[in-house]
């Protein structure tokens, strides 16, 4: 990397090494090709990392994409006065992304999203949601299981429950069946869980409503929740499986694109229909920000009824940037291009302090 350039960092894990590293490490192969493609935004964003440096390029930054692997020696060499880093992918459990913005920081690097200790929390539901209902947010309970066994008892809950694993996923249920109507079934997708994913199992209540996402890049390092991109997302079920996120992404949403039966959920604005439920998510973000430290870049997602009433049911620090929904936010926010627009948020950080305004 040359130095006095400029230059955009840009960490991330592919799908392959974490695939190997399941495999070797005793996982079923179909269990670890489910959980590597949760890395399939580093699949979907490669074949663009050509726009991207000629998006850096134009604005006077040097783009150099990293492997995490290759991580650790090259920030250790990097030049603090010059660089910034841009973590793509995070994980505590299965992936290992969450170590980049540590590193970073070991190495007094400037950096772009959160700080590290938020990319170990967002992996982690039952703390994550511990720490938003302690700030007063308005996330569902949780009880926690184990192979078939309860460690934490959820709440009682007249409309049933939704059980997803703790640290694989946010809201998605793995299977059809991950909405239920009795515990004893809870217990017995904490069982499946285990077998496939070796994770525990967060059981919440039930919440009705419609799939809400919000999305944010600050393009400008003062920009606001104004710049919230709040989308209904609708796929035509109740909640998605894994199947859902698989067939969108990485390796298997292309083949769908290829064989012509990819189809993208449709993304309305909340503000369209709902507007109070538009200002409440705007305000419980801005607790986000104040409270947690999300900024630069994140995603949080909602479920919102009919009365406006909103449920928190995650936070996302590496938000999948060349996701369908973030593509769309930022055409309809900053009128860009995905290359466009990280390429002036990492120029607008790195050389607004030395009066070079990015354009």
């Amino acid at each position: 990397m040359p130095h006095n350039v400029p230059t955009l960092v840009l960490v991330y894990e592919p799908e392959k090494p974490c695939f190997d590293r399941l495999v070797a490490d005793g996982y079923p192969k179909e269990s670890a090709i489910e959980i590597s493609s949760y890395l399939a935004q580093s699949t979907d964003l490669k074949p663009e990392f050509g726009r991207l440096a000629e998006a850096c390029e134009k604005r006077g930054l040097a783009f150099k994409p990293v492997e995490l692997d290759d991580a650790s020696v090259m920030l250790a060499k990097a030049d603090p006065a010059t660089t910034l880093v841009w973590t793509l992918t995070d994980g505590v459990a299965y992936f290992r992304g969450g170590a980049a913005p540590a590193l970073a920081r070991l190495n007094g690097l400037r950096t772009i999203g959160a700080d590290d200790s938020l990319f170990a929390l967002c992996q982690d539901k039952l703390r994550s949601g511990a720490v938003l209902g302690a700030l007063g947010l308005p996330v569902p309970q949780a009880g926690l299981a184990r192979n078939g066994a309860w460690l934490v008892e959820p709440p009682a809950s007249p409309k049933g429950w939704f059980v997803k694993p703790n640290r694989l996923g946010a809201k998605i249920g793995i299977w059809p069946d991950s909405r239920i109507a009795d515990l004893g079934h809870a217990l017995e997708l904490s069982r499946r869980v285990f077998a496939h994913y070796r994770d525990d199992v967060v059981v919440q209540p039930y919440v009705a409503g419609r799939n809400v996402r919000a999305s944010f890049l600050g393009l400008e390092p003062e920009t606001g929740v104004e710049a919230l991109g709040i989308f209904f997302v609708d796929s035509g079920g109740d909640f998605q499986t894994m199947a859902d996120s698989m067939a969108l992404y990485g390796d298997t949403g292309q083949a769908a694109r290829d064989a012509g039966t990819y189809a993208e959920p449709e993304l309305e604005p909340v503000g369209s229909s709902q507007p109070a439920a538009d200002r409440k998510i705007r305000a419980i973000v801005q607790r986000l920000i104040v409270g947690l430290g999300l900024r630069d870049v994140f995603s949080v997602d909602f479920r919102v009824e009919a009365d406006d009433t909103i449920h928190l049911i995650e936070f996302e620090v590496c938000p999948g940037l060349p996701c369908f929904d973030f593509r769309d936010y930022c055409r309809r926010q900053w009128g860009m291009s995905l290359a466009d627009a990280m390429a002036r948020t990492a120029a607008n950080r790195l050389l607004a302090p030395h009066g070079l305004a990015a354009r």
